[in-house]
């Protein structure tokens, strides 16, 4: 009997002790990575941030595995800046991803054929995690500039920031991208029309060789206006392509054009499904995958199994259609053994866009009780985005932190999980998660944050790391059009300067841990503390502007489009491709 008990101690001692050191192994090796970022998505967007009507189980069941972020702050609230920000880490006001201009419109790249794009000096998280072993790629929106001084130099392509491959579009979606059931109609026209421009350049060409040797009697001034004739056709074939559907809604994998125009509504698919050949190749060698949706961006594409299933709307399709998405994301990272050593981190690159009607349909995102959104810098509405992080066995599940993180914090906690030094030669302003998300510390290293609106300073917050008060300083505020509307819906997007917005001082104050809708602004009669912040908020200020240094500027107008920069699968202005029919199926 003893023996028997002998010989159970021994074996439970040895699985104790192999399980321990399979620990220990999986706690050495490289964690994979996966980033997926929603395009315009709605902090109140999904169930486990609030939303009663729209279904998001995949997401959900990530909150419920990893850990919730709630205090989760882009760095601008525009797509180009706040990607750049997310890339390096750094406010965008320090890699000259700003404009000046008083249009937000300009805030972010409009076209494939300007010049400007996310400086090459910049070192992005995957240039980092690159260096040190990862295989790195990136699936879906760019939007950080692609040409820089002719067609197809692709100087600003993401291959030149760390990112081993790529497939997606290197520009944003549009509004001329979905639906278009024109599209057919319009590439019929123009195949009709070149091949109207073919028969009279062959019909010139024998009319003037009948002509010359006198086999034909027919006058000069005939040949002429069929000449001419065709130069309108031409001239009408080549106006049909000058549109935002034929130059900036395309597909890429890697610097190839596989698609001009893109055909949006089966892109989603084409890109899961690129996903899960990316994890399945590197499934063997640590790996970071950037999952950059093109949902729920407007025009909203969306496929039919989609569309109509949700209460909201097309949005709501939408943002149902992602999460089924996310979830297949999931299912190939478990399918590849990969779950326990795999860092998934989802979030939005800033608020949703308020502003978007369909007649009297709102189409945007929601943004629960926050103020603001998309375009408005200051108000969290805008800024303030879902953070949800899973790494099964390291961090705990179902953990719900308050304390303020930033996009831009995803670059320094990578680097520091693989042991790579920050670069020493700029400030980068993220910090690094891991202590706050193991619980060794219980406050952020976010003790200032702060909110531009392009190169303008609209908002700053303080969190003092004895108290669990949030303050919220805001300079600048927009002003909302019509009088009473809730967001800028006369221009689309709230404006950073000019007569459309009202400059404070002494500014608004907002104490978020009370009133996180910053619904009532505090006074020196109704707060205590209200010049203690305010000057505190001012000296942290002037200590931050002393970090600024001047750099170019990517957004300004300078960088207009140019025709010679605009991409094409194919010999100017013949640009019309599709590489990808039959890619769309799982």
């Amino acid at each position: 009997m003893m023996e028997h008990w002998r010989s159970l101690i021994i074996v439970s001692l040895l699985g104790l002790l192999l399980k321990m050191c399979g620990s220990v192994i999986v706690s050495d090796s490289k964690p994979n990575v996966l980033l997926i970022l929603a395009d315009d998505l709605g902090l109140g967007d999904l169930g486990c941030f609030g939303n009663v009507t729209l279904r998001t189980p995949n997401i959900d069941r990530l909150c419920k595995e990893g850990i919730k972020l709630t205090q989760n702050i882009a760095a601008e609230s525009m797509c180009s800046p706040s990607r750049s920000a997310f890339l390096t880490g750094r406010y965008p006001v320090r890699t000259g991803m700003v404009s000046r201009t008083v249009s937000r419109k300009h805030s972010v790249f409009n076209s494939l054929g300007v010049s400007g794009g996310l400086p090459r000096n910049e070192t992005t998280f995957a240039a980092t995690l690159k260096k040190y072993g990862y295989s790195t790629g990136l699936i879906g929106k760019w939007h950080q500039g692609l040409n820089c001084k002719y067609r197809n130099d692709y100087c600003h392509h993401p291959n030149h920031y760390g990112f081993d491959y790529f497939y997606g579009t290197p520009h944003t979606l549009t509004g001329s991208c979905w639906p278009d059931p024109s599209r057919d109609t319009e590439l019929a026209i123009a195949n009709k029309l070149w091949f109207c421009i073919e028969l009279i350049i062959i019909a010139v060409l024998t009319l003037t060789v009948g002509k010359l040797i006198r086999l034909i009697s027919i006058p000069w001034l005939f040949i002429i206006c069929i000449i001419l004739f065709g130069i309108l056709l031409a001239f009408s074939w080549f106006s049909s392509f000058d549109t935002s559907l034929y130059w900036n809604c395309i597909l890429m994998r890697q610097q190839e054009i596989v698609e001009q125009p893109m055909k949006a509504e089966r892109a989603g698919l084409i890109m899961l499904k690129e996903a899960v050949s990316f994890i399945k190749r590197n499934k063997d060698r640590p790996f970071l995958l950037f999952y950059s949706f093109l949902h729920v961006h407007i025009p909203l594409p969306t496929t039919n199994e989609f569309i109509g299933i949700s209460k909201n709307h097309l949005y709501g399709d939408n943002v149902e259609e992602m999460d089924f998405l996310v979830g297949k994301i999931l299912d190939a990272i478990d399918a590849n053994g990969l779950r326990n050593n795999t860092i998934v981190y989802f979030t939005s690159d800033h608020g949703g866009h308020l502003e978007i009607m369909k007649g009297k349909i709102h189409t945007g995102g929601f943004n629960g009780i926050y103020k603001g959104g998309k375009g408005m810098a200051g108000w969290e509405g805008g800024i303030r985005v879902p953070g949800i992080i899973r790494w099964p066995g390291v961090l705990p599940a179902g953990k719900v932190i308050k304390e303020p993180t930033s996009l831009m914090d995803i670059y320094p906690t990578l680097a520091a999980l693989v042991g790579a030094p920050l670069p020493q030669d700029r400030v980068i302003d993220g910090q690094d998660l891991m202590p706050l998300l193991k619980g060794e510390t219980q406050h952020s290293e976010h003790e200032f944050m702060y909110h531009y609106c392009g190169p303008f300073l609209h908002a700053m917050r303080w969190k003092p790391k004895n108290s669990d008060a949030v303050w919220k300083i805001h300079y600048v505020t927009p002003v909302f059009q019509p009088k009473g509307a809730i967001g800028c819906f006369d221009k689309l997007f709230c404006q950073c300067v000019g007569e459309n917005v009202t400059l404070h001082d002494p500014p608004l104050l907002f104490d978020l841990s009370k009133d996180p809708s910053e619904s009532k602004p505090l006074s020196q009669d109704t707060e205590p503390f209200y010049n203690t912040v305010i000057e505190t908020a001012k000296k942290a200020l002037k200590n931050h502007q002393k970090t600024l240094t001047s750099v170019p500027e990517q957004l300004t107008l300078y960088n207009t489009d140019l025709l010679w920069l605009r991409p094409c699968c194919g010999i100017f202005p013949f640009c019309l491709c599709d590489k990808e029919v039959g890619n769309y199926t799982m």
